[in-house]
């Protein structure tokens, strides 16, 4: 057995050529491919389950249950109707998750933000409140809707009374950034509408703080109350979700802003992705789409467990096949099954395979599984 270098090594690393002509090569491609994007997402996402369980906040594991039609989230205010839709009745989400933008934004707001205003905004009489808890009722002529959520930092005077309410938001660049967004505008102002409602001063007055992820400058903007863009803007679009929940509408796709279609973690089923879908409701998941995470899926199993995996993300998660079972394949023509695994997988995932038995018979009809709509119901 002889030493010698490792191809394209630096000078000086050596190993025995044994290994050098083969098991080296899998350890390498072991490492190599054990270090990815999804196991990353994966063991970040396990972190957290267990983050959770050991703080006594389960519950954040799971799905949250459909809320009602006249409740809504500050997060989720003056956005496409459809998106908001989806996100409430735990439609399955699809393709790469925002988790680390989230992530950062929580570092730059708890690491940076709040020493900063605990060193630049507050005197000997006044603190920084890292939330405050809204729950808030607004009537109208016609109906009545109802914001519930959690503030960013608050800055309040030795009773804890709030005096300026801040949205902390981080962005890619502040280059183009020459006010604030329209939905985080109305963000701020359901905190402020709620606030005010409930202490006995006027609270009027918030702070949109902008971050950039890549240099940490920041942007400041003073955003006072507006009662004509709160009634007029936010008040007529919470009235407007509503409506389209209660009368069980999927709302027409129609993003607010231009960026929402690109970022949409529902692009397929709505029709803006490649898949070859649109309008496609609140469940199933997309047969021969792969583009959905692990942690993805479980949160869907969990809203809905009669839910089971399409053959294309059997292949690909086979840890939850036990527990949630797979659809199979089935003929139109002949009335045929086949088992998920029966079949022999194609390159193409969404490249459906063609019925066996018709084509003894001279006929070429490819299989289906059950489309998003029948999803949940029996298909025998």
């Amino acid at each position: 057995m002889s030493d010698e270098p490792i191809p394209d090594s630096p000078p000086g690393v050596v190993v025995s050529s044994v290994i050098e002509r083969g098991p080296e090569d899998l350890v390498r491609k072991h490492l190599v491919d054990a270090i990815s994007n999804q196991s990353f997402n994966e063991w970040y996402q396990e972190q957290q389950f267990t983050q959770n369980i050991l703080e006594g906040r389960p519950y954040f594991n799971g799905a949250s249950p459909p809320p009602e039609p006249e409740r809504h989230s500050p997060s989720k205010l003056l956005q496409c109707h459809r998106k908001v839709s989806y996100y409430k009745e735990n439609a399955p989400k699809e393709g790469s998750s925002p988790q680390g933008l989230f992530w950062a934004g929580t570092r730059f707001e708890e690491d940076i933000v709040v020493p900063y205003l605990l060193e630049s905004a507050t005197t000997d009489d006044t603190y920084v409140q890292n939330s405050m808890w809204i729950d808030t009722t607004i009537e109208t002529e016609e109906d009545s809707v109802q914001v519930r959520g959690v503030t960013d930092p608050v800055i309040v005077d030795a009773e804890g009374e709030p005096l300026l309410v801040t949205e902390i938001k981080t962005t890619s660049s502040l280059e183009y950034l020459s006010g604030p967004k329209p939905h985080h505008k109305a963000q701020l102002h359901a905190y402020l509408y709620a606030l005010n409602e409930k202490h006995d001063h006027s609270i009027q007055d918030g702070l949109l703080l902008y971050g950039a992820r890549d240099t940490l400058d920041i942007k400041a903007y003073h955003v006072p109350f507006d009662e004509t863009f709160w009634n007029e803007g936010v008040v007529a679009w919470m009235r407007s979700q509503t409506a389209y929940r209660e009368n069980g509408e999927l709302p027409p796709a129609k993003p607010v802003f231009d960026w929402e279609c690109s970022t949409c973690p529902f692009q397929g089923r709505c029709g803006e992705g490649d898949a070859p879908y649109q309008d496609v409701g609140y469940t199933g998941l997309l047969p021969g789409l792969a583009e959905y995470r692990k942690q993805q899926l479980t949160e869907y199993f969990d809203a809905y467990p009669s839910a089971k995996l399409t053959p294309t993300l059997a292949r690909k998660y086979p840890s939850l096949i036990d527990e949630q079972g797979v659809y199979e394949w089935r003929c139109t023509a002949c009335a045929s099954t086949y088992a998920w695994d029966e079949l022999e997988e194609k390159d193409d995932p969404s490249e459906l395979p063609l019925c066996a038995g018709c084509a003894e018979n001279g006929e070429l009809t490819t299989l289906t599984v059950p489309t998003p709509e029948n999803q949940l119901t029996d298909y025998r």
